[in-house]
């Protein structure tokens, strides 16, 4: 073609970015229809934008070229639907294809379509979200503040940097307030500021039908094989605190380890609600834990079949109740005179073992939380894990944790596997013809390598 200069596009959409290549004397239809075929869509409803803000649009014409809006090789266009438009047909949710572990009988979310931008109202097709999601979505999440007596110098209509709102995310409060984590909705707050988001799972996998070369091992291109994974510290958690509505919940399976000296599981049911004491912060109030037909002993607990899953889940539906996580016993007696407990968790050793890392993040992934803003439709998980063992205090304590999203890929990729002889440490699976494993890395300190895929809640009540 005489005269024109081939280039490469990248379109971001909230199935994810795309690159197309175009002359900068096609016309601005031809855009379009590469766009629609490059992404698979079922209908031309969207428009392109230049910025995130959506205010220089490339509008679709069969005679104005592309070099009249000055684009250039490599350049980020950004596409939205048009009058909520759903431009993608309905993918099968990544929570189908969680193979059934541990003995128990899950449930699987619906088929879902690609999630919208919008902050304030979720678009048709989207999966639904949870009651409390749509609730904290509604609030304007600033942090108000009292008038300061010695550093405002306005009367009480006025407002000034010393009492203005604060951001849900401000470090200053967090820390003054002793809050490891922001809320999850904190963080949407932060990141969205009125831009274009759309939040995307760690995937370990290869891409599958590439055509460019024969599948692995006897070949892999840049195009389908999966990035190198950089281990960090998550900012954000799904929950920030479990509540337990009494203490006799517990008696029970306390109780039984008194008796037999084994430790046992349960599983949590109850609901989310809304957290006062984090800004945008959720709650886990548990009303009731069911014990599976479990075999235990002094150190191993493993579930069995349970012939009333069926059961279980007709009666909670009708109670109106939904499972939130799940419970373990990690005891072992000090001085049973005085009912003391060894405390065998900590810094110095670990907070959760890499086997109890590796069960939290399968159960995290066989119950994903909806979210409007991820591509497929969920993100993250508000399942937790709660263990009972002992405090410094050589007392009984229950220790509220969730494992980061990099952790849940890991698992759900089979590339996490626990150790035999240390259990504060995890082994990354080797790469071998049946499985490829992308290359993992960390750099942090001890501390912080103990605790990196493990997210404390608030102080269980």
């Amino acid at each position: 073609m005489s005269g024109s200069k081939k280039m490469t596009l990248r379109v971001q959409s909230p199935e994810g970015t795309a690159r197309i290549e175009v002359f900068d004397t096609d016309v601005t239809a031809r855009l379009y229809e590469r766009v629609y075929e490059a992404l698979n869509l079922n209908t031309f409803g969207f428009a392109l934008h230049r910025d995130r803000q959506r205010k220089e649009e490339i509008i679709s014409n069969k005679s104005r070229q592309l070099r009249e809006y000055g684009l250039q090789h490599g350049d980020m266009l950004y596409l939205s639907p048009v009058n909520g438009a759903v431009l993608y047909d309905q993918p099968s949710t990544s929570a189908e294809s969680n193979t059934k572990q541990f003995g128990e009988k899950m449930e699987t979310g619906p088929s879902v379509s690609a999630a919208t931008t919008s902050l304030s109202s979720p678009k048709p097709g989207v999966p639904e979200e949870d009651e409390v999601d749509l609730e904290l979505y509604k609030l304007p999440g600033t942090i108000q503040r009292q008038r300061d007596e010695k550093l405002c110098r306005h009367n009480s209509n006025g407002c000034c940097v010393h009492c203005s709102p604060l951001e849900p995310w401000d470090e200053g409060y967090l820390k003054e307030h002793n809050i490891k984590h922001m809320s999850f909705h904190s963080y949407l707050r932060k990141i969205t500021s009125g831009k274009f988001i759309s939040l995307d799972e760690l995937s370990c996998k290869i891409k599958p039908g590439c055509k460019e070369h024969p599948p692995w091992p006897r070949g892999i291109c840049s195009k389908c094989q999966p990035s190198a994974v950089t281990l960090n510290r998550q900012p954000y958690r799904h929950v920030d605190n479990v509540l337990f509505q009494n203490a006799a919940l517990v008696e029970r399976l306390l109780a039984y380890w008194r008796a037999t000296g084994h430790q046992r599981l349960g599983f949590l049911y109850g609901n989310y609600e809304q957290h006062p004491d984090v800004p945008l912060g959720i709650r886990a109030r548990v009303t009731a834990i069911y014990e599976p037909p479990q075999e235990s002993g002094r150190d191993f607990i493993s579930l069995g079949e349970d012939p009333r899953a069926e059961l279980l889940a007709e009666l909670t539906r009708r109670l109106g109740l939904r499972r939130v996580g799940w419970l373990f016993t990690d005891l072992l007696p000090r001085d049973l005179a005085a009912g003391t407990v060894q405390h065998v968790r900590g810094v110095d050793t670990h907070f959760l073992s890499a086997q109890e890392c590796v069960t939290a993040g399968h159960y995290q992934n066989l119950h994903p939380s909806a979210c409007r803003h991820a591509s497929s439709g969920y993100f993250g998980s508000k399942f937790v894990t709660v263990c009972v063992t002992g405090d410094s205090n050589h007392r009984v304590a229950l220790e509220g944790y969730q494992v980061s999203g990099q952790c849940q890929a890991l698992v759900r990729d089979g590339i996490l596997l626990p150790t035999r002889d240390a259990p504060e440490l995890g082994y990354i699976r080797d790469c071998s013809p049946n499985h490829y494993v992308p290359d993992v890395y960390y750099k942090v300190s001890t501390a912080q390598e103990r605790s990196l895929h493990c997210l404390p809640l608030s102080r269980i009540e």
